[in-house]
């Protein structure tokens, strides 16, 4: 594997706890209430409009916002803004869809409340969460695609921040696009009979409406390209081998996160992360095939043929592999034997975990003033001891960086072979183990020291141990903090 971790006997869960449901509520041509005559029920009315709501407004007075609304034509047809120039009554709330109101106080407030629950319509009120059974979030609008998010009322502040970095995300030509899916969708799904050629059309079309064009596509064109993939479209699968990084999902690809979501079946390490499998299609099937050296372990023989049964079934398989599958992750035996299986496959790339501690130290792996080269070696032979096969002359090299893949219980031999070769015993070197995650441990000191330093660290979780001169710039920093430290 290209980095172990710690191994999970837990399943991981498919839905954590939620503090609030998330539903888009349809309020086409549905009475509501508001009651006040403040900015922030302006907003509310406004909002409710642009749903197409009927909004009935109670107040006695209204803000400048409130009347400026009030005088400005709707953009949406249905919707209408009716204001009664009176306080609220009960008999107003009957057969409301939802009724809202800004309170002066907190009787005001458990009056409205109480009257409220007593007809049976769903109430917030304003600024105060224990009069309210359900909340508005901060809101993403390229309607039909709305994206609402909910801190519970924590952090609104955190809410809109996470809305602005979301809004960067999606493109604004993403309303037109969402506008032609909704306009063919029924056309389309019924030219193609089978899931899988659904599926990918409508993948098709995702990456066009991400690319951020406008739409040049006219309805015909994408109905024909409909029929061309219906009359092409095979009923075997493909494989993406997909890589998940060191743990920090953080770190995964865009691409391998749509890679996840698109996953019929996700065929996962016991060394990915808990984090990276929540990015997954909850509709997902997982299935757990780690390999790791001194336990039960998952052959490799089973894992092709696994492959290729699911693939010949029309699956859409993710064989997700910690770091980068191609380093270390035993991809070309897994890319050959689907190939002789005819088997479609594909690569998506990860952060490897020499790239990821790297950047946790702060130290570039190849500083022209002490390597002018990077060198990843396995830190152990199938049989346990060093590799029989690695040119140790040339890895002893001081003008090079190397990073041991691996080697937690091999370190002191590795240190003991690289010094025999004629590498310095002061030489700087790094352990870390878990890199990137929450457990992240690391050790600094020299190449006579491996021994010593994997003793501290440990070897039963992940182990990477890197030797070259491009560490001894902050080893003074890094001597004088904890062992348990996430970074330097």
């Amino acid at each position: 594997m290209d980095v172990l971790q710690q191994p999970r006997n837990d399943n991981p869960a498919r839905m954590e706890p939620l503090a609030k449901l998330p539903v888009f509520w349809g309020l086409e041509g549905k009475r509501c209430v508001v009651a006040g005559g403040s900015d922030a029920c302006a907003w509310k009315a406004e909002l409710l409009a642009a749903c197409g709501a009927h909004v009935e407004i109670y107040a006695e007075t209204l803000s400048d916002t409130f009347k400026a609304l009030l005088d400005r034509n709707l953009e949406h047809a249905a919707a209408r803004l009716i204001h009664h120039p009176r306080h609220w009554q009960v008999e107003g709330l009957t057969g409301a869809a939802i009724a809202i109101a800004d309170c002066d106080d907190e009787i005001e407030a458990g009056r409205f409340f109480d009257a409220a629950c007593a007809t049976g319509v769903p109430v917030n009120v304003i600024d105060k969460p224990h009069f309210c059974q359900f909340q508005f979030g901060s809101i993403v609008n390229r309607s039909p695609v709305v994206v609402a998010i909910s801190t519970d009322g924590a952090a609104p502040i955190l809410a809109q921040t996470i809305r602005r970095k979301i809004e960067t995300l999606l493109p604004r030509t993403l309303k037109s696009w969402a506008g032609l899916a909704q306009s063919i969708r029924g056309k389309v799904n019924g030219l193609l009979e089978t899931a899988s050629a659904r599926r990918l059309f409508w993948e098709k079309f995702a990456d066009m409406a991400f690319d951020g064009s406008a739409v040049n596509h006219p309805e015909e064109q994408l109905l024909l390209a409909a029929r061309g993939l219906k009359s092409t479209t095979s009923t075997i699968g493909r494989v993406t081998l997909v890589g998940a990084g060191p743990g920090d999902a953080e770190l995964l690809t865009l691409k391998a996160v749509r890679a996840l979501q698109a996953a019929d079946v996700i065929l996962f390490d016991d060394l990915v992360s808990t984090e990276v499998l929540e990015l997954a299609r909850r509709e997902a099937k997982r299935m757990l095939v780690g390999k790791r050296g001194g336990r039960t372990s998952c052959r490799q023989e089973d894992i092709n043929a696994m492959m290729v049964k699911l693939a010949k079934a029309g699956k859409r398989v993710v064989r997700l592999k910690a770091g980068d599958p191609m380093i270390f992750g035993r991809a070309g035996e897994e890319i050959a034997h689907l190939d002789r299986e005819n088997i479609p496959v594909d690569v998506i790339p990860g952060i490897t975990a020499a790239s990821a501690m790297a950047s946790r130290l702060g130290i570039s792996l190849t500083h022209r003033e002490h390597a002018q080269s990077v060198r990843f070696i396995t830190g152990h032979s199938r049989h346990g001891g060093l590799p029989m096969d690695v040119d140790w002359a040339t890895a002893a090299d001081p003008h090079t960086t190397t990073v041991f893949y691996m080697g937690g219980r091999t370190a002191p031999l590795i240190a003991d072979r690289l010094i025999a070769e004629g590498l310095s015993p002061e030489t700087p070197a790094v352990i870390m183990s878990d890199v990137s995650r929450t457990t992240q441990r690391q050790w600094h000191g020299n190449l006579a020291g491996l021994a010593e330093g994997i003793s501290e660290v440990g070897y039963e979780n992940p182990v990477l141990i890197a030797v070259g001169d491009v560490f001894a710039g902050r080893q003074r920093a890094a001597h004088a903090a904890p062992l348990s430290a996430a970074a330097s």
